[in-house]
């Protein structure tokens, strides 16, 4: 169930509203955003065997330093809804029981054209 778009034109003050169903039997789902799957402002990865969510970017092919939080809002076999806002300096992703993970754009991108959602989210609906 992984889907990769390649046109989806990201700009700061949009916001990515995302619905989907996590698998009963997943390690985890990730959510790319970026130029490519080579380049990638934000790595969003809930982890449930280590019980974190790990953000982190990618230069070249290359990933950077990432960035851990141990709040983890997701649960196996639960429908989720969350948000993905863009800024000029940061992503700003909503948690379903409202806390917030920010990572910064380190590369200062100002529009993001891929995305790619990989893993155990089948996705339900997804809205620019």
């Amino acid at each position: 169930g992984n889907i990769e778009i390649l046109n989806l034109n990201m700009k700061p003050g949009n916001t990515l509203k995302v619905k989907g169903k996590i698998s009963a039997d997943t390690v985890g789902f990730s959510i790319n955003l970026g130029c490519s799957s080579r380049d990638l402002a934000l790595h969003f990865n809930p982890r449930f065997n280590e019980s974190v969510i790990v953000c982190n970017s990618k230069c070249s092919d290359s990933w950077q330093t990432e960035h851990r939080d141990r709040h983890l809002p997701f649960f196996r076999g639960s429908t989720v809804k969350f948000f993905i806002e863009m800024l000029s300096d940061k992503f700003r992703v909503k948690l379903p029981d409202g806390h917030e993970v920010c990572f910064p754009n380190r590369h200062g991108y100002r529009n993001i054209n891929y995305i790619s959602i990989v893993g155990g989210l089948k996705m339900i609906s997804f809205k620019l």
